[in-house]
């Protein structure tokens, strides 16, 4: 376990070193937040329907999703790992007694983590003060913000799980950009990063609801503004784990498959 948390805080460590990278995502989060609310609040104050969804809950939602994009985008690529697999260097890691699949495990991890600590402050400090209703409302009560951050810690396991399997698969196809950009297209679209789930049609909901990556950012922030209840959020914390075990038995079962047919490239 000591060496899994070695390359997490080394991983940590030099993600923090970023600064002028985190700088320039601080910015682009908050012109991408002010844009998305700015639509929505014209498509609010236009529209004679009722929508699904109030306009402070779904404005907080989008500012929740922009100062953490860092850590709940799923097509992210560490590019040593993809590097390792093209020039053969795997055959060093295969060399150390550690777990392959958990050691890059905590790499991903230590990097999306420092990421999003880098970047989602500054969002929310600037967030809150913006005048409503382009403001982010920070009220929750007690037994809702505990249940909230069970729900977050969940979803950057779940997260990183997503994101190592597709790493793993690059193993069998030695080539990442195919299914980085199904992941990509898929990810956006069915966690609610393009469109809240409470706006897709009935069908398209209940798809997204079978599958993890709405458990990524819609279920928790949408469980913090308010939007679920407390009682679909202990049933959400559930599935949330559930699919972390079935992504990490299906990335050790890949992991262990791959390996046993591996061939070095390069040399």
């Amino acid at each position: 376990m000591k060496s899994y948390l070695s390359y997490f805080k080394l991983k940590f460590i030099t993600g923090l070193q970023y600064r002028s990278a985190a700088l320039a995502g601080i910015f682009t989060q908050l012109f991408f937040g002010f844009i998305y609310v700015s639509v929505y609040i014209a498509c609010y104050e236009s529209s004679s329907t009722n929508l699904p969804m109030p306009l402070n809950e779904l404005v907080s939602f989008l500012w929740l999703n922009q100062a953490f994009f860092s850590l709940i985008y799923l097509w992210y690529k560490d590019n040593d790992i993809i590097k390792l697999i093209k020039t053969g260097n795997l055959s060093y890691e295969l060399c150390r007694p550690q777990d392959l699949y958990f050691m890059w495990f905590s790499k991903i991890f230590g990097e999306k983590l420092s990421g999003a600590l880098l970047r989602f402050l500054p969002v929310i400090l600037i967030a809150v003060l913006l005048p409503s209703p382009f403001n982010l409302d920070l009220s929750i009560t007690l037994p809702r913000l505990l249940i909230f951050i069970i729900a977050f810690s969940l979803s950057s396991i779940l997260t990183v799980s997503i994101i190592l399997l597709y790493h793993v698969i690059c193993l069998i196809t030695l080539d990442e950009k195919g299914i980085v950009n199904i992941f990509m297209v898929l990810s956006d679209i069915l966690s609610g990063l393009v469109l809240p789930i409470p706006f897709f049609p009935n069908v398209l909901q209940k798809i997204s609801n079978f599958l993890p990556y709405r458990y990524v950012s819609d279920f928790p922030f949408r469980l913090y503004v308010g939007n679920i209840s407390l009682q679909e959020g202990i049933k959400g914390i559930i599935i949330q784990i559930i699919w972390i075990i079935i992504l990490i038995l299906i990335g050790k079962l890949i992991t262990k498959k791959a390996l046993k047919k591996v061939v070095i490239q390069g040399g």
